[in-house]
This record gives C-alpha cells, sequence and structure tokens, in this order.
C-alpha cells in the first residue's frame, strides 16, 4: 500500500477570496464560493518552505491547499488505483520525464489558459498542455581542479574520451535525470552517438553507479573520482549548509555546463505542476500554478531546494555564487518523456547499470 505523508495547511485567513470559474481573482474578498474550495495536491517535493508556500496561498485567496507528499512514481501508481475518484487537483513533480510519465498515464489533462501561456516560455511546457513548468535545474559536471581543467571537459562528448578512464561518479542509468539527459543527447546527436557515448561512460567508471548526486560529488571530494554528473542544486545545498563538513566538500569541487558540441545550449530541465484528469476546478488549478509564478511563489519554491526560477532574472538563493553561466537548450520538453524508453535500452546495452 503506498504510503503517503498528508498535510494539511489550515486556512490562514478569514477573508473570503473571489475565485470564479472563468477569471479567478484571489483580490477579490467578496466570493463566498472561495471559502468552500480546497485545493489537493499530489507533491513529489518534500521541502519545509513548501508548507510556507502554502499557506502563503491560502492567506492571499482563501483555498485551503491539502497536500499528499511521496515520490513520483508512488503518486503515479495511487492516482491510477484512485480512478475518477481521486480527490487530486494537482501533481508537482520533478523532471519533464516524470511528467511526461503521469500524462502518458492519463492522469492530466491539457488545458488552455492564456496566464499560463503567456507566463511559461514553450520550452518550458509540454506542447498540448498537459504540465507547465515551475523552476529549473541544470544538469552538469562537479569536478576536482587538480585533476582536471575546465577546458577538459567543455562537452558531454569528452567526459567519454579514454582519458577520463577511472575518474566518472554517477547514479544508476535508471534515474530520471539520467534518462532525461540520454533523451536529449538521442534527438540532438542521433541513437548511434548517444550510444557511444554511454559507452564511454561505463568504460571511464570509477565504481559501479550507486547512491544519489550528493554521493557522486562526496566521492569527487574523497578523491574517489575526478568527477561526477550531477544536477546543479545538489552542489549548491552543500555549500550553503550550515555544516562545515558539507561546504568543504563544496570548496573541494568546481562546477561546469558541459555543452552537447551542436551549439545547442545546455540540458536544462523543470520541476513542474499538472492539472489531473479529475480536477474540480480547473481554474482554481490554474490560479494556483500562476501563484507559484509570481515573484513570491518562485522565491519560496527555490530557497531551499536551490533550483532556479523558471525565467532568467537576479538569483535569490544562497549557495548558487558560483553556478557558471549557460544558455539553455530549446528542445521541446516533451522530448525527454518520448525518448524515455529509447534511452533506457540504449543504458541497458551500453551495461550502464
Amino acid at each position: 500500500m503506498t504510503q503517503f505523508f498528508p498535510r494539511l495547511a489550515l486556512l490562514a485567513a478569514l477573508a473570503l477570496a473571489g475565485c470564479t470559474a472563468q477569471t479567478p481573482d484571489p483580490a477579490n474578498t467578496d466570493s463566498p464560493e472561495a471559502a468552500a474550495k480546497t485545493l489537493t495536491i499530489y507533491s513529489a517535493r518534500h521541502y519545509d518552505t513548501d508548507q510556507v508556500l502554502y499557506d502563503a496561498y491560502e492567506a492571499q485567496s482563501g483555498v485551503a491547499i491539502e497536500v499528499r507528499e511521496a515520490g513520483a512514481d508512488q503518486l503515479l501508481e495511487t492516482l491510477r488505483a484512485e480512478g475518477s475518484n481521486s480527490p487530486a487537483d494537482l501533481v508537482i513533480a520533478s523532471d519533464a520525464g516524470a511528467l511526461w510519465r503521469f500524462q502518458q498515464a492519463g492522469l492530466t489533462q491539457g488545458v488552455e489558459t492564456d496566464r499560463l501561456n503567456a507566463l511559461v516560455p514553450d520550452r518550458y511546457r509540454s506542447a498540448d498542455g498537459h504540465w507547465f513548468g515551475l523552476s529549473r535545474r541544470v544538469r552538469l559536471v562537479a569536478y576536482d581542479p587538480e585533476r582536471f581543467s575546465a577546458e577538459d571537459l567543455q562537452s558531454w562528448a569528452k567526459l567519454a574520451s579514454p582519458d577520463k578512464a577511472g575518474e566518472i561518479c554517477v547514479r544508476s542509468s535508471s534515474n530520471i535525470y539520467n534518462l532525461s539527459l540520454m533523451a536529449e543527447m538521442i534527438e540532438r546527436l542521433g541513437p548511434d552517438t548517444a550510444e557511444a557515448w554511454a559507452r564511454g561512460i561505463v568504460a571511464n567508471m570509477a565504481r559501479n553507479p550507486q547512491g544519489g548526486d550528493t554521493d557522486q560529488i562526496r566521492a569527487v571530494a574523497a578523491g574517489q573520482c575526478g568527477l561526477a554528473i550531477v544536477n546543479h542544486y545538489y552542489w549548491a545545498r552543500l555549500a550553503d549548509s550550515a555544516s562545515a563538513d558539507d561546504q568543504s566538500v563544496a570548496a573541494r569541487t568546481a562546477l561546469l555546463v558541459p555543452d552537447f558540441g551542436d551549439g545547442m545550449g545546455a540540458h536544462v530541465n523543470l520541476t513542474g505542476a499538472a492539472i489531473t484528469a479529475t480536477a474540480d476546478d480547473v481554474d482554481a488549478a490554474a490560479d494556483f500554478i500562476v501563484f507559484l509564478l509570481s515573484p513570491e511563489g518562485q522565491r519560496l519554491l527555490t530557497m531551499e531546494t536551490k533550483e532556479l526560477p523558471l525565467l532568467d532574472g537576479p538569483l535569490q538563493t544562497a549557495g548558487l555564487e558560483r553556478l557558471p553561466a549557460f544558455t539553455a537548450s530549446d528542445i521541446p520538453p516533451d522530448i525527454l518523456g518520448e525518448n524515455q524508453a529509447a534511452a533506457q535500452r540504449l543504458f541497458d546495452r551500453a551495461g550502464w547499470n
């Protein structure tokens, strides 16, 4: 039985917020309908600042938020089991590939909303409105600057060259972050080049894939490998940690954002939200996503996670000062899901466990 961690955020204010079916307006306090509204969110996130975020939305809108937290795979299976009786209105998950899985399972719905289309660029939302990006993450390389220079690691291809033998730490190929990276590589470079790259990475591994991204960074700092493939925010959390040991790990490593060698930008993935197929009030669910994309929503979304805001602008989050500049790829994010199965088959053939 799937286990959840329910978190019911109570109404933070007695003022009622108008939220009409056509154009929800959190500033309108005259509508009695708002008091009866509850949005149920299934979230794969698990951060204390998310509770602050929910409280802030409740205070602004008068809409109650009920949250169930679990891993993305657990939430997907729960939605399947609940079927048309599911109370879920929204799903929040990390990685476009994970959001695509919900869509393919028929658990989300496409929505047409001028507000969200105006807020979220095409490259950060599904083509048919099934989900919308909320924040960004960059898959990059954390490396030992005493063993490598930035020039040694400028492209993903250089990681697979023989001079990196015994130097790479990375997590399992079944991890969604690696699947999405490979899905984009297949799209941009073709399956043959992508498979050759995966074989090169396997040949250069310092150890069998194990642990999460933070474990890979720690291994670099400990001298167990020279470089690691990770998402940027795992490093940023170490850099901004209250622990001197964590800060030391970050201080002993450097960051680089590799390119694909085709001049098309870096691999940038997303945390995003999807409106479920069972949502009682699509406009109210869309209104909450709009709030998440407001300056306050973006600050609370990224403050603890160390992700990047969805749109370019001044960084408000400590720990990201050493993040290298990058230009995001304009590959449609649906590709990360569409090529997911092919990516896993390619990894399997390459021997990447």
